[in-house]
């Protein structure tokens, strides 16, 4: 007989507060040693540059991810004005010399303010996106051609925080896919005198905030003295926009199957619409997606996530623990 998988320790999310100089892999790897498997997967990568929330997504959660992939980002972000670089963050060379401007408050604002909407971004040349297969950064460090596509982004909130010397700070939200260094890239172009992205940290992803964010040595100090799970959002509390229902046992059959089912109105339980401290004003960017619901078992353990295919009858696409 094959030999089943073992079940992951846990299941649920994990809300990390990234340190300036680690790869997102390197968090992921570093939490998998700490959990002692290997189920782990993230939402949304941050650059070695960034620090803040990086949310991971533990054993049978990682089922969870392709609800997640509209969820609006809020970032705090400092663009450093007098010259441009090549990866439009401190990272880069610089190209050309300083030109230490005197930034106008009034100006910044309204630039900003100007940007609010959807718009189409050309993503950096040094950036993680595949040019005929190949990271476009393999590229562009070879000193070869990269041809990017313009890709549709929207920001629903990019104000001024402060100015302080050549560094102004924003407060941006933003839709999945954003590239903030090429904000201030533009900006600096804007401006005439160059710019680009000299500090950023990710305040939240969806529901996800820096407020629930722990830091990797506390976690491995709470892994040591035994409180891992302590830590992990529980698979039953995620996607909590979602509608819910509690299932009887017949119909919970027929949902561990994949099979279709319906449900009334009055059985289903609204999901949470105002935002938790720290969350995006509003979860999800992009284009309206058909109602999902989670369905709960009479034990209140989540069986499974579905999708409305007509009113009141809904089709699982994720189940878990399906019947064999």
């Amino acid at each position: 007989m094959p030999k089943q998988p073992q079940a992951a320790p846990f299941d649920g999310a994990l809300v990390i507060d990234k340190p300036k100089g680690k790869t997102s892999h390197d968090v992921v790897d570093a939490v998998r040693h700490l959990a002692g498997f290997r189920q782990i997967g993230h939402l949304g990568t941050l650059d070695p540059l960034a620090t803040g929330v990086l949310v991971l997504l533990l054993g049978r959660a990682t089922r969870l991810v392709q609800f997640y992939s509209g969820r609006r980002k809020r970032y705090t972000a400092g663009f450093r004005f007098g010259f441009a670089t090549d990866t439009y963050d401190s990272d880069g060379e610089a190209q050309g010399t300083d030109a230490h401007p005197a930034l106008d408050q009034s100006v910044l604002e309204r630039l900003a303010g100007e940007r609010v909407g959807r718009f189409q971004q050309m993503p950096p040349a040094f950036s993680a996106k595949k040019v005929k297969g190949r990271p476009a950064y393999e590229l562009a460090r070879k000193k070869q051609p990269v041809e990017l596509k313009a890709v549709d982004v929207e920001l629903f909130e990019y104000k001024l925080k402060e100015v302080e010397g050549n560094v102004a700070r924003f407060v941006i939200e933003c839709s999945s896919g954003t590239y903030i260094r090429s904000l201030a890239h533009e900006m600096g172009q804007q401006l005439g005198c160059g710019a680009h992205l000299a500090e950023i940290e990710r305040t939240a992803v969806g529901e996800f905030s820096l407020e629930q964010a722990i830091k990797l040595e506390e976690l491995a100090e709470g892994a040591r003295a035994g409180k891992f799970a302590e830590y992990v959002i529980r698979l039953e509390n995620l996607l909590p926009n979602f509608p819910k229902v509690n299932v009887l046992p017949i119909i919970e059959r027929r949902v561990r199957h994949g099979t279709k089912f319906n449900v009334t109105l009055a059985q289903v339980q609204p999901g949470r619409v105002e935002p938790v401290p720290g969350a995006t004003t509003e979860l999800d960017g992009g284009e309206p997606r058909p109602p999902r619901l989670r369905v709960f078992s009479q034990q209140n353990s989540l069986i499974a996530i579905a999708e409305a295919v007509v009113p009141r009858t809904y089709q699982p696409i994720v189940v878990f623990e399906p019947l064999p």
